[in-house]
């Protein structure tokens, strides 16, 4: 097991040492345990003896990607619905952080849509990645997956006593994503009634801190929404976009990033710029793993095991 403390950083707020130790590759997703208000992940396949209830997140499908990275990025998906169907509590509902596609066309929006249609688990949220929005400004995903939603598909929902709202930062890319005033004075209203006691799941495809700003990975305007999350007791944040696990403790914000099911990125800095990760064929699921998160109280961090599925 390795934890995550947040101690020397750079300027841009992120501890290198810290990143690099407990960053891993994962490609299938993970099960999100919400019990007395507090989120917790397990490893896929792990009991949940905590009672609460279960939920999965995967992101960054990148149905039609099909460069060297990861020539068949449907049959990794299919490896992760097929884990998350064997666990043995089934999930209530699965949460899709964007790049459902990688070009936007109608038969990728279709073969994603089938695809899910085949798992054990029926209930589907979803945020668009920018990759959804690149043909037509997000038209099609909106029409597929976006009908109860505000705007270009924010949007929010209750279950089990905790609220869940769903941002999107990927419409208007500006170097990092933006969230624009619209959205931020709808958060406001909709977190507005809530009690400060209700546990708080924001999930988007970009990360709401800034990870490394250099490759746009962040949120320019966050800390306003961040600000309107400062009451609550219990906030999770949830993104995908940069395909890589990094976690952060922010107060009583938890954030954490999502890996792709379709190829991992280098990791800030590594690289000249971001983009699909080649790793030989016979490594590939060496680098799809699955990743354990668990929220220690006292005092308060994440602990972070990794494993492949190699």
């Amino acid at each position: 097991m390795s934890k995550f403390h947040t101690t020397s950083k750079d300027a841009d707020g992120v501890d290198r040492r810290g990143f690099l130790r407990c960053m891993s590759w994962a490609g299938t997703g993970m099960v999100w345990t919400l019990s007395a208000g507090v989120p917790k992940s397990k490893l896929l396949g792990q009991t949940n003896e905590g009672g609460g209830f279960n939920f999965v997140q995967i992101s960054d499908s990148h149905i039609g990607f099909s460069k060297p990275a990861n020539a068949d990025v449907n049959a990794t998906l299919k490896l992760a619905l097929d884990k998350i169907d064997a666990l043995p509590n089934a999930p209530e509902f699965l949460i899709h952080t964007g790049d459902l596609t990688h070009t936007a066309k109608a038969a990728e929006f279709d073969t994603l849509d089938q695809m899910l249609k085949g798992s054990r688990t029926k209930q589907v949220f979803y945020v668009p990645g920018e990759h959804d929005n690149a043909a037509d400004d997000g038209r099609e995903y909106l029409s597929r997956f976006g009908k109860d939603t505000k705007g270009t598909g924010w949007h929010s929902f209750d279950q089990h006593d905790v609220h869940f709202v769903g941002l999107v930062n990927s419409a208007a890319l500006e170097g990092m994503g933006r969230l624009g005033a619209d959205q931020l004075a709808w958060l406001k209203d909709d977190l507005g009634g809530k009690s400060a006691s209700t546990p708080i799941v924001v999930f988007a495809h970009l990360p709401l801190w800034t990870v490394y700003p250099e490759w746009g990975w962040g949120t320019a305007d966050s800390e306003e929404a961040l600000g309107y999350l400062k009451r609550f007791g219990s906030v999770t944040v949830l993104n995908g976009h940069i395909h890589q696990t990094m976690q952060k403790v922010e107060g009583n914000v938890k954030f954490h990033t999502a890996m792709s099911t379709a190829f991992p990125q280098p990791a800030p800095g590594t690289a000249p710029s971001p983009g699909p990760m080649n790793v030989p064929a016979e490594k590939l699921r060496g680098v799809l793993g699955i990743t354990e998160v668990e929220l220690v109280q006292s005092p308060r961090h994440l602990a972070v095991v990794d494993s492949t599925l190699a």
